[in-house]
């Protein structure tokens, strides 16, 4: 089968439900990372000798290969009923995504003109104020080019997750591996790329759209 006929040939309610499914996991997973990635940033800047090592520790699970951290998390799952499926894939997702979110938060506040974070004092803001009126802001644009870079690198790793029945358009790439159908594995890997590069336009026009009129070039 060529590609063409493979493309022609699908069953585009099942890839529709694939592809939700897909932006379903990944969309969980990086969010839960931003609510955990963010305040660990800034906790960072607060107390900066937690930079070193919570950077450190989430540059470690970054490095285990999708596979080995699934493989890891099905034992400590299957204790609840939850070995196989989503459970397992978001966890990875959210670990894997930790540290651009975080490293980026904590660059990002660190990075904030001094004077303006004097100004801010001057008037007598307390640093909770400083913080969600001044610097977060201003952070805004550099916290989402990590999350940016955790969505379109999780996109991907989300694809291998079908391997333990998270679902998504992994499946269509399994289905084709099974039956050596090399079209239909060129057609799940283009529908994945088409995938991970609308997710970063999406979000790099979310992150000009944030941007502060003072800092767009």
């Amino acid at each position: 089968m060529s590609f063409l006929s493979a493309f022609s040939h699908l069953d585009w309610a099942q890839v529709i439900h694939l592809t939700w499914q897909h932006i379903t996991l990944v969309g969980v997973a990086v969010s839960l990372a931003i609510l955990v990635g963010v305040p660990l940033g800034v906790l960072m800047t607060r107390f900066p000798a937690l930079a070193g090592p919570l950077q450190a520790s989430a540059t470690v699970l970054l490095t285990v290969p999708s596979i080995a951290l699934f493989g890891l998390l099905l034992p400590f799952y299957s204790k609840f009923g939850q070995g196989l499926g989503p459970l397992p894939a978001i966890t990875a997702v959210f670990l894997y995504s930790l540290l651009p979110i975080m490293r980026n938060t904590y660059l990002a506040l660190t990075g904030v003109d001094a004077g303006i974070r004097e100004a801010a004092k001057g008037i007598g803001m307390t640093f909770g104020q400083r913080l969600r009126m001044v610097e977060l802001p201003i952070a805004v644009p550099v916290i989402l080019a990590g999350v940016r870079t955790a969505v379109v690198m999780n996109i991907g790793v989300m694809t291998i997750a079908a391997t333990i029945g998270a679902g998504g358009l992994g499946v269509l790439i399994l289905a084709s591996i099974s039956r050596s159908d090399m079209s239909m594995l060129i057609v799940g890997a283009v529908l994945v790329s088409i995938l991970a590069i609308f997710a970063d336009l999406l979000l790099q026009w979310l992150q000009r759209s944030l941007t502060p009129k003072g800092l767009l070039k």
